[in-house]
């Protein structure tokens, strides 16, 4: 059985600027990740409180939601997607994130500031902006779905007409990604569920969100908006420092720091050095005891810059999980509040076999650790594991 205990708090210091260690900064992310206070199958409310998830790999949504809300179900994912109360769409970094419709015009925003310099380096603009360029993509896109081909053929074909003195600097996979990587539009797969790695297609976020008033205001108000994204994300992983926040959401050091003075935060020193803010109102902290299966590019190690997630991985493991030749990250296990080791499924179709592999040193797990990681899994990810094998 899993079991979450409140960590007690030394009241004589709650005044104090304390130094925060590694296990402080956890524990007290691990209060705001893992939820204690959710209806079951409340996937929008879950992403709603633990923040977007990074969802390149698709089955992530559905992994990430398994570990956060056992007994959650494929259909009741899938029902989340396909009535618009979580979008999918390359946002942060450029990256591929999942998150709720009332998040995503924020996440919109940042994505434009965070990769505006790569748009003008690569589209080499003469005779127009880049907010003509996304206009017009969206504009294509507003009425109906459109394939990366179809995106990527319309930019060209725009920007023959409009800029030919531009000198676009891109072909093939980077030219089609440059046709929808601005936040502007969300994905959904072409065919297939939204547990694959179907083909996408795109629409303008604007056609598929239901609150079309709040990104129009996002928009029009970028510095506020990236202000209510960063309180966000305190709200879903603090404490953070500048250096996280930068890495997570794509934005430069300044920017960050003018976000951060616009909110009213508290600080405290961490175990690096650094400062970590985080809000006046946080839950106190937590620990999770147990095992859970994480899905790759989890927040527990994705949401921080890689210099401070220590807080959750070891170093001598960091290069394990993390092969940044290829950046691919191996699904982690999560075990007694720290990552210690990794998973994968194997198998196609509905029956599949787990591998847990832990690392050296790693206590030896239970009977029946795995037995509610398993079950969640099943229910999320619509299968049946007939083997379990521990390396």
């Amino acid at each position: 059985m899993l079991l979450r205990a409140t960590l007690p708090v030394d009241e004589s210091r709650a005044t104090l600027p304390v130094m925060l260690t590694w296990a402080d900064l956890a524990a007290r992310t691990l209060a705001r990740q893992f939820p204690a206070e959710l209806e079951p199958g409340d996937v929008a409310g879950l992403i709603d409180l633990v923040g977007p998830i990074q969802s390149q790999t698709a089955r992530s949504v559905f992994i990430g939601s398994a570990a956060r809300l056992p007994g959650v179900t494929r259909q009741q994912i899938t029902d989340a997607y396909t009535s618009g109360a979580i979008v999918r769409g390359s946002t942060l970094r450029g990256t591929v994130h999942t998150s709720t419709a009332a998040l995503h015009p924020l996440l919109e925003v940042a994505t434009r500031l965070g990769q505006r310099t790569l748009w003008h380096r690569t589209l080499k603009l003469s005779d127009t902006t880049l907010e003509h360029v996304w206009a017009a993509i969206e504009a294509y896109a507003e009425h109906q779905w459109r394939t990366p081909a179809e995106l990527a053929a319309h930019l060209l074909e725009w920007l023959q007409r409009n800029d030919p003195a531009s000198a676009p600097r891109f072909a093939g996979t980077q030219g089609r990604y440059f046709a929808f990587g601005h936040g502007g539009l969300v994905r959904r797969p072409i065919r297939g569920d939204w547990t694959g790695q179907a083909a996408p297609e795109y629409r303008t976020a604007a056609a598929v969100l239901a609150d079309t008033a709040h990104r129009t205001a996002a928009l029009n108000a970028p510095d506020a908006a990236v202000a209510a994204m960063f309180r966000h994300q305190l709200a879903a992983a603090g404490p953070l420092s500048r250096h996280d926040l930068a890495w997570w959401s794509g934005l430069g050091l300044t920017r960050v720091d003018a976000a951060l003075a616009s909110l009213d935060l508290t600080t405290n020193e961490g175990p690096d050095g650094r400062v970590y803010h985080d809000l006046p109102d946080a839950p106190p902290p937590a620990t999770l005891a147990g095992v859970h299966l994480l899905p790759e590019f989890d927040a527990l190690f994705c949401a921080f810059d890689p210099a401070g997630r220590a807080r959750f991985v070891d170093p001598e493991h960091y290069d394990v999980l993390w092969k940044q030749e290829n950046g691919l990250l191996l699904a982690p296990v999560l075990l007694d509040d720290r990552l210690r080791g990794h998973w994968r499924l194997t198998g196609t179709g509905p029956r599949r076999a787990l591998h847990v592999t832990l690392f050296p040193g790693t206590r030896d797990l239970e009977d029946d650790d795995l037995t509610g990681p398993i079950v969640a899994l099943e229910l999320a990810l619509g299968i049946t594991i007939h083997d379990v094998r521990l390396n």
